[in-house]
């Protein structure tokens, strides 16, 4: 059953401009974030490495946006990761989390820089204690798109995120990558674990700026 309108084109004309008063179970994500006790588990010729790591992520609101009569309010966010041992960074990764509040759907755009997309998708509710959300490589909804080399070598074959808040100011992740690597019988499971703490509140979206500031002036 098609669970879509007939009319495709005319977007919602009630829209609340204030994104950070409509994120639902994404509310809590909003502002800056620094976790200290990161883990990484990767592959190598060897053996499977295990690294810890330092994390910094910021969620800025972002403007309701609509696809037709599908509206979505969420987050751009960009996380940056170092380790004590090498002043290069470690890993860098920028994206959305959305959330259609007619649906309940939540959604993940990640995009890092060695050639590698994705877009999972869950369902919440606000005040969701924990979200889960997946992408599968060779779905044209919620999917994974690779560079050649990475195909070849290391091929994502599924993504899943479990993300679990502790009241307002911490969370946790963890994440499981199911790899083929080349050369080996079984898919290896990269796994990324860390829990980060608050160190700055969310600001308001570019539009509800504008809104306060009009409602401010004389």
């Amino acid at each position: 059953m098609n669970p879509f309108p007939e009319d495709i084109f005319t977007e919602p004309s009630d829209v609340d401009p204030d994104t950070l008063a409509n994120l639902g179970p994404l509310t809590r994500l909003a502002g800056r974030w620094e976790g200290h006790k990161g883990i990484d588990i990767n592959p190598k010729a060897d053996a499977p490495e295990r690294r810890e790591f330092i994390e910094q992520i910021s969620f800025d609101p972002i403007d309701p946006q609509a696809n037709g009569p599908q509206l979505f309010y969420g987050l751009r966010y960009h996380i940056h990761i170092t380790t004590e041992e090498e002043d290069i960074t470690f890993h860098d990764q920028v994206g959305y989390w959305l959330w259609e509040p007619a649906t309940g759907l939540i959604l993940q755009t990640l995009a890092i820089p060695r050639g590698q997309t994705a877009l999972a998708s869950g369902q919440g509710k606000p005040g969701d204690d924990r979200l889960t959300l997946t992408a599968t490589r060779g779905q044209t909804e919620y999917g994974i798109c690779s560079t050649a080399f990475l195909e070849y070598a290391f091929r994502t074959d599924s993504y899943t995120i479990d993300l679990t808040f502790e009241g307002d100011d911490a969370w946790s992740y963890d994440i499981r990558t199911m790899l083929a690597v080349r050369g080996r019988p079984e898919l290896f499971e990269h796994r990324d674990r860390n829990r980060l703490t608050r160190v700055a509140p969310g600001k308001p979206n570019p539009l509800q700026q504008i809104v306060t500031r009009r409602a401010k002036a004389p």
